[in-house]
């Protein structure tokens, strides 16, 4: 992912690929960069130590084990990424190079936003074993700093590979043309979000929606929503925050007020906020909200399975945001019936001592038109988060 012939080692470059990174050509500020600083290795040697490739979901470091370009290797266990000192994916005694692969939150990597860039930082170690003589010392320590720089403004993708962020938006088409969306909008619901950072302390205002052009009426339900670190709505730690076909557990916390907002603007359409949280112990702040929304005829009355229902502290009750109180009272007990079936996963349900338990599809209604939908990365700051370092220039 380097020119040889155009970068030495001892010094602090920028680089932007195209194409093939190994082939050193130019790409713009739209595609994911790299910015690695190796002026601690201090070397004249023409061959650059440390190569890194931002890819669309993780990292891949490459390291020559001649890393002071003195012509003694270093040894591959000596070496780690991050500051969870990650271990190499490829190495051996007779190899001269060692591969790290890493996702972009891994390995204790941390995130900085400006106003164009999602900057994943981390660090190659080199820290050397104690020496059997402990009189004198024939190698010194050393860390490379490494960034990887994605723009805000676009999808991160190419030909085979899922992007590793989408934008704050995200829409998926179903069959017979339905469109499902879900969007983070402005606190007072009139517009579109153009930021997807958040405090603590604030609340994410979601609206989910079907388009369904040439279609009978429809009514649109959130089936259930889990927030993850990774796009990948199996990864864990995960929380499901709607569950049972519809109900708005998170409301029931006490340092929560999530609700389901009432009543819709649209049949079409519903409205949730949901307190601002981030995963405790993450360092990155990030978190994924994958959605599965379906819809159903608007002439068809809410049932157990097709509701949205939230939980009122005032009355110590569930309530729906349209028909009878008793389809939310299966919330309470925390089982719904069977969900409809999808070739999706849904996400799982927490029973009490911590097990994990999937309610079990039944015969899908041909009337209820279903999908996932994601939406993020949604950046949540704690209040003490406020430190932006200031970036080299893009020359």
């Amino acid at each position: 992912a380097y020119n040889p012939l155009d970068l030495f080692r001892g010094e602090a470059e920028l680089w932007r690929y195209r194409g093939d990174p190994s082939l050193g050509q130019p790409r713009t500020f739209s595609q994911p960069w790299a910015w690695v600083d190796v002026s601690q290795l201090q070397a004249m040697a023409p061959l650059h130590p440390v190569a890194v490739q931002c890819q669309e979901a993780q990292v891949v470091v490459t390291v020559h084990r001649d890393l002071f370009g003195t012509g003694r290797l270093v040894r591959a266990a000596d070496l780690s990424l991050g500051p969870a000192s990650c271990l190499p994916l490829v190495w051996g005694t007779s190899e001269t190079t060692v591969t790290f692969v890493a996702g972009l939150h891994e390995c204790g990597s941390t995130l900085r936003v400006t106003p164009d860039s999602l900057i994943y930082t981390t660090s190659l170690n080199y820290s050397p074993v104690p020496p059997s003589n402990p009189v004198v010392i024939r190698t010194s320590p050393a860390v490379v700093p490494i960034e990887c720089h994605y723009p805000r403004r676009d999808n991160v993708s190419s030909n085979g590979v899922k992007p590793t962020w989408a934008p704050f938006r995200y829409t998926l088409s179903s069959e017979e043309k339905l469109l499902f969306s879900l969007r983070l909008m402005s606190d007072d619901w009139s517009a579109e979000r153009a930021s997807a950072v958040f405090q603590l302390g604030e609340v994410l205002h979601f609206q989910a929606g079907v388009d369904a052009e040439n279609h009978v009426p429809l009514r649109l339900f959130v089936d259930s929503c889990v927030a993850t670190l990774t796009p990948d709505r199996t990864s864990s730690p995960q929380y499901a925050f709607i569950e049972f076909s519809g109900c708005l557990v998170d409301g029931q916390l006490d340092d929560a007020t999530s609700t389901f907002i009432s009543p819709r603007p649209r049949q079409d359409v519903l409205q949730f906020a949901v307190d601002a949280f981030k995963f405790a112990g993450d360092s990155s702040n990030l978190i994924y909200v994958t959605c599965h929304l379906k819809a159903s005829p608007a002439d068809q009355a809410p049932d157990s399975l097709n509701k949205a229902c939230s939980f009122s502290k005032a009355s110590n009750l569930w309530a729906p945001v349209e028909g009878t109180r008793d389809i939310c009272s299966c919330c309470e007990m925390r089982s719904c019936g069977l969900a409809r079936h999808s070739g999706r996963l849904h996400a799982p349900s927490r029973q009490a001592g911590g097990r994990v338990r999937r309610e079990l599809p039944s015969q899908p209604d041909p009337s209820v038109k279903e999908a996932d939908v994601v939406v993020g990365p949604l950046l949540i700051h704690s209040w003490q988060d406020h430190t932006v370092r200031r970036v080299p220039s893009q020359g």
